[in-house]
């Protein structure tokens, strides 16, 4: 703090250091709630990223145990250049073979518009199930004749072509349809040229479906036509691509997919290594060197947390298992513990159990993802998981400790007021008798100098 102003005057005193010091000392049960709160405060938030990544576990354990994630398929092509094919829900292992005889394609045709027009140009654009349009362009500039072609929601794109030279230009308009298919075919009339002129068309693409021929050269041969290249649902679950026309019929195979099984798995491990990573990376104890040169150890935030160690305990008891019987363990499928406690997924022990026993390996694996599932959610859940009680807890810690802190700034601003006016009051008090003293010294002497006389 500042100079009193009468710092010092009368008993030479440094009363602001005085102060200072004497609200050290009261300060000291602040500064002790301060570092209090600044560690439960870290507390809190790795309380709070634990219990993220706990979820997560959760979640991805959710996902493995479910029968369903163990269904995926993939579809292979025999000639991806021709055709492709796409898995979606309730695909299963199959084979689908089939020609591809056309591609969609959308209209594209040249129009010699009309050299002169009653008014602005006016054209009327039929679309291949009888409805129209009428298209009015502001002018008969090409530019205008344009912009009202390429308008929202007419079904085609507009250009034109100069068949001219730049000194004298002379254009054609091309329209082509946004959509495939031959629904979606159209014509175009000029609804007010003047006698002598006429809109001339030229056909550059037909509008036409895509066309395959299902099982060709069998007694189920079967044509399916499309608006576009893609046929979706052709099987359960099955979509195919064409992209071009081929001669040769195309087959599709469906197969389990262990590339995505494999992920699935693993998946689970890398959730349940962070989990446990977490931890322990939060439990290690620090060493340092205290002002006494001795070594210091502080344990970390986790330490001593016995809701953390339980979780701990659990989720590598959970990872771990054996279901059944030794040969069916979580090591035989590919999900080793080592010694550190963490876990590693071997992909190719995976693999192997997956060629020698696909249904044992889901079995361990879908196990292992439900004890993981309990266990993550037990501690994570929103509302009663022990881990969010536990942050619930020491948030409200924080906050009381902050509230405390709070109420020990008043009270030192108090105590420092009552301080300044304390030593404040003393000057004055000082300075009064200072000045009675000199007062009475006055008069000793005045009495002495009379008598003296």
């Amino acid at each position: 703090m500042a100079g009193l102003g009468i710092d010092g005057l009368v008993s030479g005193l440094k009363t602001s250091e005085l102060i200072d010091q004497l609200m050290a000392v009261e300060a000291n049960q602040q500064t002790l709630l301060k570092s209090k709160k600044t560690t439960t405060s870290s507390l809190v938030t790795a309380l709070q990223t634990l219990n993220t990544k706990v979820a997560s576990l959760a979640t991805a354990a959710k996902t493995a145990a479910t029968a369903t994630s163990w269904q995926v398929v993939k579809a292979t092509s025999s000639d991806t250049a021709i055709a492709t094919a796409t898995v979606g829900e309730g695909a299963t292992p199959s084979t689908l073979t089939f020609r591809v005889d056309a591609v969609a394609a959308s209209q594209s045709t040249m129009y010699t518009l009309p050299a002169y027009y009653d008014g602005t140009p006016s054209f009327t654009l039929t679309a291949a199930d009888g409805s129209t349009q009428t298209l009015t362009a502001a002018s008969s500039n090409i530019t205008d004749v344009l912009a009202a072609f390429n308008a929202d929601g007419t079904g085609v794109k507009a250009s034109a072509l100069n068949v001219g030279t730049a000194a004298e230009p002379q254009y054609r308009l091309q329209l082509t349809g946004t959509e495939t298919g031959a629904a979606h075919a159209f014509t175009l009339t000029a609804d007010n040229p003047l006698d002598g002129s006429s809109l001339t068309t030229q056909s550059i693409r037909s509008a036409a479906d895509a066309r395959i021929t299902l099982w060709p050269g069998t007694d189920a041969e079967s044509m399916v036509t499309s608006s576009t290249n893609v046929f979706e649902k052709l099987a359960t679950g099955i979509s195919v691509t064409a992209a071009k026309v081929g001669t040769e019929p195309i087959t599709v195979t469906v197969t389990r997919n262990d590339t995505a099984l494999s992920s699935l798995a693993s998946g689970l491990v890398n959730n349940l290594n962070t989990v446990l990573s977490e931890i322990s990376s939060r439990t290690a104890t620090s060493t340092s060197t205290a002002t006494d040169g001795t070594t210091r150890v502080t344990g970390g935030l986790f330490s001593g947390n016995t809701t953390i160690r339980l979780l701990q305990q659990e989720l590598s008891k959970a990872g771990s298992a054996s279901f059944g019987s030794s040969t069916a363990s979580a090591s035989q499928v590919g999900i080793v513990l080592n010694k550190d406690g963490t876990f590693t997924f071997d992909a190719e022990k995976f693999a192997e159990a997956m060629n020698a026993d696909p249904a044992k390996v889901q079995q361990v694996i879908t196990s292992i993802a439900t004890s993981l599932e309990k266990v993550a959610s037990t501690a994570s859940d929103e509302t009663t998981g022990t881990l969010t009680s536990q942050v619930t807890t020491w948030r409200g810690e924080v906050d009381d400790l902050a509230d405390r802190i709070a109420s020990w700034d008043t009270r030192l601003t108090d105590r420092r007021a009552a301080l300044v006016k304390t030593y404040a009051n003393l000057e004055v008090a000082l300075s009064n008798l200072q000045s009675q003293s000199d007062w009475l010294t006055s008069q000793i002497s005045q009495l002495n100098a009379n008598n003296s006389n």
